[in-house]
């Protein structure tokens, strides 16, 4: 069992950084790239991402690891009826994903996305407009997600160095 629970630790701890990576990229450079762009065309390049987006490299990624979290978390309470020691480690990274990655993602990045794909592609007046409104509300809370998920990979870590 012991090396059951160091290979999903070993996961968790690449899928968050990973995930985190991700965010970083788009809170790092990838939205100021599109700043750079006529905001219409932003919104056009945006949308493009968007579709592309929720496939499985990142869904994979994304799920996967909140999936693994919460399997690390019921066996280690399975397995020894509390949480101890490096367990809370494990649980603290797992919550912290699971709700700053994956529920600001649902409940805060993807309705954005969702307002953004509404407005009419060859209406550059209420794309710019709709980008504008778009992108600072989505940078912040994508701020949330890539350092929730960066603090899960370091709770994992420490969970790690722990054993």
């Amino acid at each position: 069992m012991d090396l059951l629970f160091l290979v999903l630790l070993v996961l968790a701890i690449v899928g968050t950084g990973i995930v985190s990576g991700v965010f970083f990229a788009f809170s790092g450079f990838v939205m100021q790239g599109l700043d750079r762009l006529p905001p219409a065309d932003a919104a056009r390049a945006m949308r493009e991402i968007n579709v592309t987006a929720p496939r499985p490299p990142l869904m994979l990624a994304l799920f996967g690891t909140g999936l693994v979290l919460v399997a690390i978390v019921v066996l280690v309470f399975a397995f020894t009826g509390r949480i101890a020691g490096n367990g809370w480690w494990m649980t603290a990274a797992a919550i912290i994903y699971v709700v700053g990655a994956i529920g600001v993602t649902a409940g805060a990045n993807v309705p954005r996305n969702n307002r953004l794909a509404a407005v009419s592609e060859t209406d550059d007046a209420a794309l710019g407009a709709a980008w504008r409104e778009f992108r600072p509300g989505w940078v912040a809370w994508n701020h949330v997600r890539w350092l929730t998920s960066a603090a899960a990979c370091v709770c994992l870590v420490v969970a790690l160095l722990l054993r």
